[in-house]
């Protein structure tokens, strides 16, 4: 696993925007073999989402052959209603960009079986070859999508209850009243995510370094579902100072000395996490993950 460290949510915002344009660009999809692209909500995406319009606005990438998937939907909150993340992707990215709606998948959570729904979730990725990419953020208990702690890390796409302390942490976005806040979603499951070919996950704050800690310096565990990436083959964390603060001393220069290295390896110039990665084509479609220069399956 890498960790990637930055000073600040607007830098990270603007690494993992960098890095997904790369991997796309690399990847060169064409309509018969899109580039499939897991895709998070709440507030750790939206500085990368901005940053991912400004790089469409600005001709360095087009959408037309992405295909994403969402991780979750509230149960029972209307698609069209302000809070439902159908608006929250509309709104902050698909509008702005030029992916077909057709490419664009969001779990139903108004359908009338939810059960269903699910599965034909689950099918549709495997339909269109997996997930190349999964974009990801936290909750300060250490949850990924919805699955919350205890969740089962083998789980695919379900119905969850939502905990209260995420209940909580959400009612930000219904006028602080968490009675109004939906107590059920749809979620991909921890299994789904560790499915993808490559996770990428965003932590930013001092109120998510408990979790960014456990994530690192301990072990797996269902209660910090996150900690799941562990067990990936190729996965990173993006995160910003104050994210590391319960991390270790010793962690967190163990971790910019091996981004230091290996930037001073590849090159700059040549090949860098941190702007555009030039060369992918020269390297017959290899990427930059967890230190290593490692083959597309």
């Amino acid at each position: 696993m890498r960790l990637t460290i930055r000073d600040n949510a607007d830098q990270v915002a603007a690494h993992v925007a960098d890095y997904l344009v790369a991997r796309i660009r690399a990847f060169d999809p064409t309509p018969a073999c899109p580039f499939v692209l897991g895709l998070p909500t709440g507030s750790s995406p939206l500085g990368v989402y901005r940053n991912l319009v400004a790089k469409f606005q600005a001709g360095e990438i087009t959408f037309r052959n992405v295909v994403t998937f969402n991780m979750d939907e509230y149960v029972g909150l209307p698609r069209d209603h302000p809070e439902s993340y159908h608006s929250f992707m509309w709104t902050n990215l698909f509008q702005h960009i030029d992916i077909p709606p057709a490419q664009v998948n969001i779990l139903d959570g108004n359908a009338d079986n939810l059960e269903l729904e699910c599965q034909k979730y689950e099918a549709k990725i495997q339909a269109v070859g997996g997930i190349e990419l999964f974009l990801g953020g936290i909750g300060p208990d250490g949850h990924i999508a919805f699955n919350e702690p205890g969740s089962s890390l083998s789980s695919r796409t379900r119905a969850k209850t939502l905990a209260y302390d995420t209940i909580l942490a959400n009612s930000r976005f219904f006028e602080n009243d968490i009675n109004k806040v939906p107590k059920l979603a749809l979620t991909v499951g921890v299994g789904t995510v560790m499915d993808a070919r490559e996770v990428v996950i965003i932590i930013t704050g001092a109120h998510k370094a408990l979790a960014l800690a456990k994530c690192i310096e301990e072990g797996v565990n269902h209660m910090w579902t996150v900690s799941a990436i562990q067990n990936h083959p190729l996965s990173m964390i993006v995160c910003d100072e104050d994210a590391t603060l319960e991390l270790h001393v010793k962690t967190v220069k163990y971790f910019k000395s091996i981004e230091m290295v290996h930037e001073q390896l590849i090159g700059k110039d040549r090949m860098s996490l941190g702007g555009s990665i030039t060369s992918m084509k020269g390297l017959d479609k290899t990427k930059l993950v967890s230190g290593e220069l490692s083959p597309i399956k």
